[in-house]
């Protein structure tokens, strides 16, 4: 049953994104690429703490049970979520920041447009990450507590932030108004309570697979990570500002994830 606790969570890491991609109605200047890599390290860092911390982990224990193979349910659940992930990224035509060239089918979609459903595809995995963590919540039976999921909630919301403004600034120095790249970037944050609302719904028929779920979510965001974030982030020179700012981002969630867990 979806609580309003449940549902306050779910919408948390939405309304980091809005508020980020608000950054467009006050701004005159387009970020910085200096700016877009520090936070580009920064969300990855959250990315991958939260996938350890608040996925991966809980998920092995959950299959203390099968002793020494504790790891099968969240090495299988891991690669269930990069190969969903590798499969999206190939049937959906998508551009990545600073990229020349689309991924994905050739499509006549115009160059914005491709820009948003990166951002939407690369926040997927983040709202089905913060639902399967509120369905184990729920299920009362997936060591998960409410104070783990509110964590994972709002180190998203955190990382969701930059994320907002790296997606709608570009897009108004594109030639956008202020008022349509606003919208942009709020409805590629859309995905992300619908995502985790889904997932809530559907995981809670298979309690059993939890694991499987978790290790899922956490190998669909660091495709994310590796795939795009970490290539972005070292882009030009002086990316090392990545590197320190992925470290702030990684630190931040793990004490979240511990500290309200």
């Amino acid at each position: 049953m979806l609580t309003p606790e449940v549902l306050q969570g779910i919408l948390i890491p939405f309304v980091g994104t809005a508020a980020g991609s608000a950054c467009v109605l006050f701004m005159k200047k387009e970020l910085n690429p200096k700016v877009q890599r520090a936070l580009t390290g920064f969300a990855s860092g959250v990315m991958v703490a939260a996938s350890i911390w608040s996925l991966l982990i809980p998920a092995m224990d959950q299959s203390e049970k099968l002793g020494k193979f504790a790891f099968a349910p969240a090495a299988v659940g891991f690669w269930g979520g990069i190969l969903f992930l590798l499969f999206l990224d190939m049937v959906i035509p998508h551009l990545h920041m600073n990229a020349e060239k689309a991924e994905g089918p050739k499509s006549s979609l115009k160059n914005t447009t491709m820009m948003v459903l990166a951002v939407t595809l690369h926040n997927i995995p983040e709202g089905m990450a913060v639902g399967v963590v509120y369905a184990g919540y729920l299920s009362g039976s997936a060591l998960i507590t409410a104070g783990g999921a509110l964590a994972l909630a709002l180190g998203i919301a955190i990382q969701n932030f930059p994320e907002g403004a790296i997606i709608s600034m570009p897009l108004h120095a594109q030639g956008k108004p202020r008022g349509k790249a606003f919208w942009d970037g709020v409805l590629s944050g859309a995905v992300e309570p619908l995502g985790a609302l889904l997932t809530i719904l559907f995981a809670g028929f298979f309690t059993p697979l939890m694991p499987y779920f978790l290790a899922f979510a956490a190998g669909a965001m660091l495709y994310v990570v590796v795939e795009e974030l970490i290539p972005e982030m070292s882009q030009g020179e002086h990316s090392n500002i990545g590197v320190i700012m992925f470290a702030l981002g990684f630190t931040l969630m793990m004490a979240l994830d511990v500290a309200l867990g």
